[in-house]
């Protein structure tokens, strides 16, 4: 079973040496970073980027700039989907959010755990849950949720 399986399966995995999600996490960052810098008005190239980031999005939503991810693919959105300034979303494991979701500034989602004993830590093990925020959900000014 590769790490990126059983990041997937919601079991300890090597996040921190393995080749192909570094690679995975690179790529993400590049797209975050291409869109953090586009122009607020670039609205098309900004859609196109996030489409190509995101796992799953349904037709109409914003993410304000800046926005960071570990991965991307494990991202759905639903409709009218907003996020504003500063959303982070450390995405090892699924995040999902329902139609009429609203995130206020400053807000982080972390599906990453850590081991508690700093043995298997220190080897970069990690695990992943899943978040899953339902419809018609408006999250406050920095608020988190981690798995």
């Amino acid at each position: 079973m590769t790490e990126k399986e059983k990041m997937a399966n919601k079991m300890l995995y090597d996040a921190n040496y393995d080749k192909e999600l570094l690679i995975d996490r690179l790529e993400a960052k590049d797209l975050c970073f291409e869109y953090n810098q586009l122009k607020p008005s670039n609205i098309e190239e900004q859609e196109k980027i996030m489409k190509k980031l995101l796992g799953k999005t349904k037709g109409n939503f914003t993410i304000v700039a800046p926005f960071w991810c570990d991965y991307g693919y494990n991202i759905e959105i639903g409709e009218n989907f907003f996020a504003n300034h500063n959303t982070v979303i450390l995405d090892g494991g699924k995040v999902k959010f329902g139609d009429n979701v609203f995130v206020a500034p400053n807000c982080g989602f972390h599906t990453a755990g850590h081991p508690i004993d700093a043995e298997r830590r220190n080897k970069g093990l990690e695990y992943a849950y899943p978040i899953t925020v339902g419809n018609n959900v408006w999250i406050g000014a920095g608020g988190s949720s981690d798995a």
